[in-house]
């Protein structure tokens, strides 16, 4: 599938909160969570501290995909320390999984990354959930960094992986 990966504006953000909020609960991660639906609703709250990218279908621009790329010191930061590059919150609407739209989504990021002069991308994911996720970032070449593993609460315990930059 062909798609291309563009800033996320404001008339995109109702479209990406509703499919990144559809994508966590089809995965579980949702389950038992308080509050986090809403943050992830928040796309304009995203996209104030940190770049919003969606992939869109070209021929419909149909947003089948997001992430939200940050860099150091961002509200939205939680791993990348100086000269690191982070992104959060990547879903793809379920209908479109399997065709290649999170991997545009994932190369988007780290271009971003080079382009922005940094050495190595940190992501998180969830312990027990994404695993689809977690297969594509390592055909990445991301790695775990277990020394970077963090529970922002009970029961929800995060793995680190990352991508070096410099190699």
């Amino acid at each position: 599938m062909s798609v291309l990966v563009r800033s996320a504006g404001p008339a995109d953000f109702a479209a990406v909160a509703r499919l990144t909020v559809a994508a966590y609960e089809a995965d579980g991660q949702l389950k038992g969570e308080t509050g986090y639906g809403a943050v992830l609703a928040d796309v304009a709250t995203r996209a104030a501290h940190g770049d919003v990218l969606v992939a869109v279908d070209p021929v419909t621009d149909a947003v089948l995909g997001s992430v939200t790329f940050v860099l150091p010191g961002s509200r939205y930061a939680e791993l990348s320390g100086p000269g690191e590059a982070e992104f959060r919150m990547l879903a793809v609407d379920p209908a479109a999984q399997g065709r290649g739209v999170g991997a545009a989504l994932v190369d988007a990021c780290v271009a971003r990354a080079t382009g922005s002069g940094c050495s190595a991308v940190v992501i998180c994911v969830r312990d027990g959930h994404a695993a689809s996720a977690q297969r594509l970032y390592r055909r990445r070449g991301f790695v775990r960094v277990p020394e970077k593993d963090w529970s922002p609460l009970a029961g929800v315990d995060l793995l680190a992986l990352r991508l070096d930059l410099t190699g």
